[in-house]
């Protein structure tokens, strides 16, 4: 059931390591990088919940989710292949959008059929699972282009010519991952069965979740949206609009004056949007998905609500980690920012040693957090579990010794690894059976927005408070880590978890 996310991992670390390497190989500026990096969250933004929603309104000869595996992970393998060979920046862009919506095609699947397929009893052991799996996906991809070193691959990264060119030792591990990819999530597609619509009705009877009968015994949510739930107070949908319009215009006066970055746009133009939205849901009520989505967000279980911030603040630690720790390091540890030097790509190579590493550390921190967790809880674990990469954090900007940053990965790791589980199996019991696609979808949000919040502001204020050194994204997020634990402690926890 979860092996498939090996191989969503290793797309996925091979894209988080190595994509901002290619774009600073193709040309970017240390500073772009965040606005070549804005489609992959965006692309989230608008896939996840989409495919949540159709997915759970799908069942063919091939099942519920499993139709999504195939199709994100054939188009995530075209991506890998193409990326490396990328002529220009602006193709690598592109690439990297579709690179993040086929991955995100499969994986939100992913996350619902663990919820679909094991009671409320085993899906914190199944979300473990699935972290062990990403854990050691990530490793096998971050190792990849030192390993491909090691057996005589090129990590040269100058042509003939002399212009920087995209290393032998990045192409090969794209095109291994998109072997990777195909064969471990075809291997789920094949070896595991779903429950039809009637045997999940039965489930949710049994449960206690009401039942509505659309024909085929799905549960309650599965075709229309929460009935009877109040739009509200109209003063948040003007306080989006306004604040949209607000920032967008102080950013097109004085971007010349203060060199505001265009980036910040994007914050503007995602405020006015949603509040946009709210005013489309507020006054024409519609029915069909976008009515679905809306009154389900409106109407998230409280477990939900408490874990935004929670996961807001843990993802822009994250998201800051993987924009700017190949700069960081190659410029801090390697003393070189030219793509095109040995000294830069050896220190990027390092880099995916590291992620290898840290996500390494967090598959074996997923096979003890459930030992922890009984003794303490969810939430005081997750909290510690932040905390801890919160350091880890911190120490990368005090270590000058290279090799020592492997104990920085070991923090990070357990971090990681409890990022992966324990907010799932907090939600776990407060969603219905059938809206678990949606409701995953919807969560994720709080996952994509605060990756769009790094990409259009974190940015700006290197250049602005730290004079563009990339290190200090580093500090930026170890002290996001440190909010999220604090925020961790509020999240009310199951019952059977005490």
């Amino acid at each position: 059931m979860c092996f498939g996310f090996l191989g969503l991992q290793f797309a996925f670390g091979l894209q988080n390591a190595n994509v901002s390497r290619i774009f600073q190989t193709l040309g970017a500026n240390v500073d772009e990088i965040p606005a070549l990096w804005i489609a992959a969250p965006f692309t989230g933004l608008l896939v996840q919940p989409l495919v949540g929603y159709w997915s759970d309104r799908t069942w063919g000869r091939f099942g519920r989710r499993r139709p999504y595996f195939m199709t994100g992970a054939v188009l995530a393998a075209l991506a890998l292949i193409l990326m490396p060979l990328s002529p220009a920046l602006w193709v690598a862009a592109v690439l990297l959008w579709l690179l993040d919506a086929s991955i995100n095609i499969s994986m939100e699947p992913f996350r619902a059929f663990v919820g679909d397929q094991l009671p409320p009893s085993q899906r914190a052991a199944g979300y473990g699972q699935q972290s062990f799996f990403i854990g050691l996906g990530a490793v096998l991809s971050g190792l990849m282009p030192w390993l491909l070193e090691r057996f005589g691959v090129s990590n040269h990264g100058m042509s003939a010519n002399g212009h920087a060119v995209v290393t032998d030792t990045v192409r090969y591990s794209f095109l291994i991952g998109a072997a990777v990819m195909v064969a471990a999530v075809g291997w789920t597609v094949l070896r595991t069965r779903e429950y039809s619509p009637a045997q999940r009705a039965g489930f949710a009877r049994a449960a206690g979740e009401e039942v509505e009968d659309i024909g085929e015994g799905a549960p309650r949510g599965a075709t229309t949206a929460s009935p009877g739930v109040a739009a509200g107070s109209l003063l948040p949908t003007l306080a989006w609009l306004v604040a949209g319009s607000v920032l967008i215009a102080v950013v097109a006066h004085y971007q010349d004056r203060y060199k505001l970055d265009k980036q910040l746009y994007l914050l503007g133009a995602g405020a006015l949007g949603w509040g946009l939205a709210l005013l489309a849901w507020r006054t024409l009520r519609p029915r069909g998905m976008f009515g679905a989505i809306m009154a389900d967000m409106h109407a998230m279980p409280r477990a939900m609500r408490r874990l935004v911030p929670v996961q807001m603040f843990s993802w822009v630690a994250l998201f800051a980690m993987w924009l700017y720790t190949t700069a960081a390091v190659t410029q801090v540890h390697f003393h070189s920012s030219d793509p095109s030097s040995d000294a830069y790509n050896e220190g990027a190579t390092w880099v995916s040693v590291l992620f290898g590493a840290y996500n390494g550390f967090a598959a074996l921190a997923a096979l003890a957090i459930p030992m922890v967790t009984r003794r303490i809880g969810l939430r005081a674990t997750h909290s510690i579990n932040l905390l801890i990469g919160a350091a880890g954090f911190f120490s990368i900007t005090l270590i000058h010794d290279h090799y020592w940053l492997l104990a920085s990965m070991v923090a990070v790791g357990i971090a990681w690894a409890s990022i992966l589980s324990l907010p799932y199996a907090l939600l776990s019991d407060s969603v219905p059976s059938g809206k678990m696609g949606l409701y995953m979808g919807i969560f994720n949000f709080f996952i994509v927005i605060p990756q769009l919040l790094a990409a259009s502001a974190l940015g700006f204020v290197l250049k602005a408070l730290f004079g563009g050194k990339p290190i200090m994204a580093l500090t930026i997020g170890g002290a996001c880590f440190v909010i999220a634990a604090l925020f961790a402690l509020r999240v009310p926890q199951p019952d059977s978890s005490e």
